[in-house]
């Protein structure tokens, strides 16, 4: 596969330089330069919220470091967590006093290095929480939901959190918000072709051209089926069907829904499938109160998208309507 880079192992610093030579309002930072922060943080008084992960997933996680979503953001190679020493100095980075969220997915290199990070600066007096995204059903069964992988739902509780937190809420309070929301969110997803890390041999896996596969992770982790290509139409209605079986009842009321391409799938074939999603969830009684269609959580150049319901009460409506200003995701107030 074709890429714009200069070299393989310049591939995640280039990006990081041309992104903050893009967006002022971010800041890179830390000894390997791996650490992003926003300009105006830490702010003294004000909860920070940290987050990380791998590269490749633009514009998660270090394009929703801003004013009202998260303060400060660890990333690593493509597909690679981020290393314990950055986890440090982006905790480090957003904490104005009032203790520090660990916000961030639930794959084991993350929680391993964010969890030692924590360690290492409680020892030096800075009080941290952990909430884990884990919203990818196909992921794990209903019974182990605490296995599911994070993905693209993940930005609506860096949303709901950061609106908490620059609210004035303490530490547990933005950590409940946080927890409130990943508890309300479902996401699904389907790919249709693969992507390639920069200096891979290969793609990260094969699929036929006539071929489709349910549920597959963002990494390219197996799925649920693979069969051949269906319609729009049925791969909408048996994802928002998966995520409404998985969706307790009584969060099925009012919904914010999110519709992410996972890189290469264009905003065309984007809004055929929200279509869709928003004649069944009428036809079911449920309200959307805003929909979200876009490129929000990608995994390269892969082919396909990802379907996200989170459930809200006037409290969550509120905090991911409150005010916010990130280069990806701006609220005016």
């Amino acid at each position: 596969m074709k890429k714009l880079m200069n070299a393989p192992d310049a591939y995640v610093d280039e990006m990081l330089e041309g992104l903050c030579a893009a967006h002022p309002t971010l800041v890179r930072t830390g000894e390997r330069g791996r650490v992003i922060r926003d300009a105006r943080a830490p702010k003294n008084g004000k909860v920070g919220i940290v987050s990380g992960g791998g590269s490749g997933h633009l514009p998660l996680f270090t394009g929703y470091v801003g004013r009202g979503l998260i303060d400060s953001c660890a990333i690593g190679e493509v597909f690679a967590g981020p290393a314990v020493g950055d986890c440090v100095e982006a905790i480090k980075a957003a904490d104005g006093g009032r203790g520090v969220l660990r916000l961030y997915g639930n794959y084991g290199g993350d929680r391993m290095n964010f969890d030692l990070a924590g360690e290492l600066v409680e020892e030096e007096g800075i009080r941290t929480t952990t909430v884990l995204g884990c919203d990818d059903i196909a992921s794990a069964a209903p019974e182990e939901s605490a296995k599911r992988r994070g993905v693209a739902g993940l930005i609506l509780a860096y949303k709901a959190a950061g609106a908490a937190a620059e609210q004035g809420a303490d530490l547990d309070e933005v950590t409940c918000i946080a927890a409130k929301a990943v508890e309300r969110m479902r996401t699904i997803g389907c790919a249709l072709y693969p992507c390639q890390v920069p200096g891979a041999a290969e793609p990260t896996f094969t699929i036929g051209e006539d071929e489709m596969e349910m549920g597959m992770g963002i990494h390219g982790e197996p799925g649920i089926w693979r069969r051949t290509l269906a319609p729009a139409d049925e791969v909408a209605d048996e994802m928002l069907e998966r995520l409404l079986a998985d969706l307790p009842q009584a969060h099925q009321e009012r919904v914010w829904v999110l519709v992410n391409s996972l890189g290469a799938t264009s905003l065309d074939e984007l809004f055929i499938i929200y279509r869709r999603v928003k004649a069944g969830l009428d036809q079911r009684g449920i309200t959307v109160l805003r929909p979200l269609v876009g490129h929000y959580a990608t995994s390269m150049e892969m082919a396909g998208c990802s379907l996200s319901l989170i459930g809200v009460d006037d409290e969550l409506d509120a905090l991911l309507r409150a005010p916010a200003d990130c280069p990806f995701w701006r609220n005016q107030p």
